[in-house]
């Protein structure tokens, strides 16, 4: 606990585009947790080399990603936004973590077996560890909450486990995180496959909305979108493209579903298509103004990349020497 404020801890992939799923079902919803909670939103670029990276396009796409966390509204000033490879303190408790965490527990997270399968050429032991390096990024703060989604609801299970061990054996040492239940996000869906949630891996480029998508791209992506051979607007589960187009346009424009279905009753898809294609674009141009504003003042950013780091650092060194003394490794010198 920070300034009687409870912890909350999160962080997006440092690498692809974001897309409007991780806008409205995320990004959107941390603006306000800063009233309740000390916010640590971390780009999380050492998990991003369990994949090859080309090195130049990863540097550039985690400063694109911790200048658009700033563009969408969190305020750095009042959030701990920084990289993760800039806090030593992640690695080195992943590696104490790692001797405390089992290799039956490893082999059941499905993510593994996920990842596996799509880059059968470079199954790494980092793949198989970076749960726990996760459970290191959420410890390492003394984190009360994270808001997490199904799918990774097995890793926070595993960082509670990993911390209860600890604790278990050393004392009180680390804060056991819960799941943080707050307002859900939309829940995005594909525009190519309305069963599969939007992603920014998607190898379909007309599946997915990217956040930098000028206006004319994001029309006819909408244009292009999945929907059915029925021909009236309605929210329901048999009709999951037009279903997922009436979340989107609520999600951008505050209506209802049903506020949304008799605005378009009568309408075709024709008409309800361009219609959530504009109240995107009304939406994501903000946004893009001020990421361009953001991305031309390399002085401001650059300050907000050193000072997020030092504070992480402060918070983040106070556990890690803690947990070093507990396990025996000798005190430092000063």
């Amino acid at each position: 606990m920070i300034n009687d404020k409870k912890v909350l801890f999160s962080g997006m992939q440092a690498t692809g585009n974001l897309t409007l799923g991780n806008y409205l079902g995320a990004l959107k919803n941390w603006l306000t947790l800063s009233d309740e909670y000390e916010c640590f939103y971390s780009v999380v670029d050492l998990h991003s080399i369990t994949v090859r990276q080309n090195p130049a396009e990863l540097r550039k796409s985690a400063r694109n990603l911790l200048t658009l966390y700033i563009a969408a509204g969190l305020d750095p000033k009042r959030n701990c936004i920084y990289y993760q490879s800039h806090v030593s303190g992640h690695a080195e408790l992943a590696w104490i973590l790692n001797c405390f965490t089992y290799m039956g527990e490893l082999n059941r997270m499905t993510q593994f077996k996920d990842k596996s399968a799509k880059h059968a050429d470079n199954i790494n032991a980092g793949l198989f560890t970076y749960p726990v390096l996760m459970a290191a990024d959420i410890l390492l703060y003394q984190t009360d909450v994270v808001p997490v989604g199904i799918d990774q609801m097995q890793h926070l299970e595993l960082t509670r486990n990993i911390a209860e061990r600890f604790n278990n054996i050393y004392g009180d040492v680390f804060t056991v995180p819960e799941a943080y239940v707050g307002k859900v996000g939309a829940k995005i869906m594909s525009l190519q496959d309305p069963t599969r949630k939007m992603s920014k891996s998607d190898e379909n480029p007309n599946a997915s909305i990217y956040l930098m998508d000028d206006p004319d791209t994001i029309m006819r992506k909408f244009k292009r979108a999945v929907t059915d051979s029925e021909g009236y607007v309605s929210y329901r589960d048999e009709q999951p493209g037009v279903k997922n187009l009436i979340e989107i346009y609520c999600a951008c424009t505050g209506k209802t579903p049903d506020e949304a279905v008799k605005e378009f009753e009568g309408k075709g898809y024709g008409e309800l298509k361009p219609a959530v294609a504009e109240s995107v674009i009304s939406v994501l141009k903000p946004l893009q103004d001020e990421f361009a504003r953001l991305s031309r003042d390399k002085a401001y950013i650059d300050s907000i990349i050193k000072e997020n780091a030092e504070k992480a650092n402060y918070f983040a060194t106070k556990t890690l020497r803690k947990v070093q003394r507990k396990v025996g490794f000798p005190d430092r010198i000063r």
